[in-house]
């Protein structure tokens, strides 16, 4: 049996409290790797755990995923990009209530139909989002709270 790796993460609660280091458990899953009819190890991440109201039982059908590899305004790309987790599946079919810690980062700059929704949980990875995740810190926060501040949420 495979191990179960956690690494660090960031969470932004969407109750409004102040955003925090959590461990966000991997687990392995085995992909099929077309050219060479084998299948590759990757892992798949869990933080459906962290986020309040998701549909139980869709594991990954019920989250997506957002990679942000530059800042507006850089050159070059980052060397350890982020990846943010957010919700899309809610236990009831409502809408997941609009992230109170980002809506107060974002400030003037605020706008409801591209607000980010339900708790969102931030990583980091080398090469592949999901095979190289690596520990998140809270030094990480700065750079976050820039790219948060000017994006809204993927549609």
């Amino acid at each position: 049996m495979d191990p179960t790796y956690t690494y660090d993460a960031i969470l932004f609660p969407s109750d409004g409290r102040q955003p925090s280091l959590v461990r966000l458990m991997t687990s392995p899953m085995m992909t099929p790797h077309h050219s060479t009819f084998t299948t590759v190890s990757s892992r798949i991440p869990h933080p459906e755990v962290y986020m309040d109201y998701i549909a139980e039982g869709l594991g990954p059908r019920a989250w997506k995923y957002h990679l942000v590899e530059a800042l507006d305004g850089m050159n070059r790309k980052f060397t350890n990009p982020y990846i943010i987790f957010y919700p899309i599946v809610s236990r009831d079919g409502m809408p997941f209530p609009v992230n109170k810690s980002i809506r107060e980062i974002q400030a003037r700059a605020f706008k409801e139909e591209a607000a980010w929704r339900g708790n969102i949980i931030i990583a980091k990875y080398r090469d592949n989002p999901f095979s190289s995740m690596m520990d998140t810190s809270m030094a990480d926060f700065a750079i976050l709270r820039n790219y948060l501040m000017t994006h809204g949420a993927p549609r």
